[in-house]
């Protein structure tokens, strides 16, 4: 997609928190501290030391590739004294006044390279916050390396009517198929939920 913004001052988003999603502290000075707090919460009195340390590793690496997206707002879906199923981010991205239209994006989503695996699923829907391509597929997380994993996502890149020049990316990612159907579905409800601020 277009090219990724350094500043936040474009939108503001907000993301309400439904049930077993842990929306990630972006604004924290101590990620190490703030997940070493959240694993406290997040697992049972008494679980092994070993979870503790694994489940906050998982949550700084979920803070630290938010942050490098310069995502206005993330969170995991982690349901209590479970592993992380799911992330969401949302991000703003530039899109040049030509490109502000639904057509144009699914233009140069149709264009990008994978390697995706089966079928892309493309879809125009319209959004509380305007108009948007849903997309829907599945991609390796190295797609360099012969190790690694695929995931299943769903991003709705939306074109917000309050601004021009501006996208949002809205991304559900996930690595169990066996959730697909129903993530998929979450990650349309995300994208219905969201409200600039």
């Amino acid at each position: 997609m277009a090219t990724d913004t350094a500043d936040w001052r474009e939108c503001r988003v907000d993301l309400p928190a439904p049930h077993n999603w842990l929306v990630l502290d972006l604004r924290t000075e101590d990620p190490e501290t703030w997940a070493r707090q959240v694993a406290e919460e997040h697992l049972l009195e008494g679980s092994p030391r070993e979870l503790y340390d694994a489940f906050a590793t998982d949550v700084l690496w979920y803070w630290g590739a938010a942050r490098r997206q310069n995502a206005l707002c993330a969170s995991l879906l982690t349901p209590p004294d479970a592993p992380v199923l799911a992330s969401y981010t949302v991000r703003e991205v530039r899109v040049p006044p030509e490109a502000a239209t639904v057509a144009a994006l699914r233009a140069e989503v149709g264009r990008t390279e994978g390697p995706f695996f089966g079928t892309q699923l493309l879809e125009e829907v319209d959004l509380p916050l305007g108009p948007a391509l849903r997309v829907q597929r599945m991609e390796p997380t190295a797609p360099d390396s012969s190790s690694g994993e695929i995931v299943e996502g769903v991003a709705h890149y939306v074109l917000p009517a309050r601004f021009t020049g501006t996208a949002l990316e809205c991304r559900l990612l996930w690595s169990s198929p066996g959730l697909g159907e129903a993530l998929a579905k979450m990650a349309d409800e995300l994208a219905e939920s969201l409200r600039l601020t």
